[in-house]
């Protein structure tokens, strides 16, 4: 049956003579400064008495805490995670006879000053059986280096298709189709081993500790889109 001309066109994915296509990858790398620094604190306590165990775990958090707040404007976001107190065993003999209790809560901040990250986080470890994890850098969801590196992924499809149709000696006439394809793979979490600030664990009683020297550990934005152009048919 011949179409009619006011039936739609079938799509030909190849283009035809009078309409050629150029199928084009456009790319986008970006190093950028971070904006926030995450950190893990981790408050321990232990004794032979659930309720000491568990009032000394108390007061410990309560330190953390206050320290932590001590930097408002530094801190963006402070979340408590999980809370335990479980029971250890004796190894030897016979029934549940408990040798100890221990007890821990998991704090998470968020920093966007790095001025006092570092001082921030010794203070943190310098607490009685305060763990310290991070920092982890990150950029955030909304950060406009992201539309910074669609947009610049965009334009080098449509510089490349430009260069696919002046090597045949003709010009672009029209975008068929633009696809994204993951346009930023940004990872809040260390990307290179050894860049991120190891744990941390002090006495308290220990004299007092320098301030850590932190350099943010940059970025990598990246973009990707697929693109589709038609071109003037080229005279080969």
């Amino acid at each position: 049956m011949t179409p009619t001309p006011d039936d739609p066109r079938p799509a030909v994915p190849y283009g035809t003579p009078d309409a050629p296509r150029i199928a084009v990858r456009g790319e986008a790398h970006l190093e950028i400064d971070p904006e926030i620094a995450r950190i893990g604190i981790t408050v321990s306590a232990r004794g032979t008495d659930r309720q000491d165990t568990l009032a000394d775990l108390t007061r410990r958090n309560t330190t953390a805490l206050d320290l932590i707040k001590s930097h408002t404007e530094a801190v963006e976001r402070l979340e408590t995670g999980a809370l335990s107190i479980s029971p250890e065993l004796t190894k030897h003999g016979r029934g549940e006879r408990i040798h100890a209790y221990h007890g821990r809560v998991h704090i998470t901040a968020e920093l966007t000053d790095f001025t006092v990250l570092g001082e921030l986080t010794t203070r943190l470890a310098d607490l009685d059986l305060t763990r310290v994890d991070g920092p982890w850098w990150a950029l955030r969801p909304t950060s406009p280096a992201h539309r910074q590196a669609r947009q610049q992924a965009v334009r080098e499809a449509v510089q490349r298709a430009r260069e696919y149709a002046e090597a045949l000696g003709t010009t672009l006439t029209a975008l068929v189709e633009l696809a994204d394809i993951g346009a930023e793979n940004t990872q809040p979490y260390p990307t290179t081993a050894g860049r991120g600030m190891r744990s941390m664990a002090y006495d308290a009683t220990a004299e007092e500790t320098a301030p850590l020297d932190l350099e943010p550990q940059r970025q990598t934005v990246y973009a990707q889109v697929n693109a589709r152009f038609t071109m003037a048919p080229p005279t080969l």
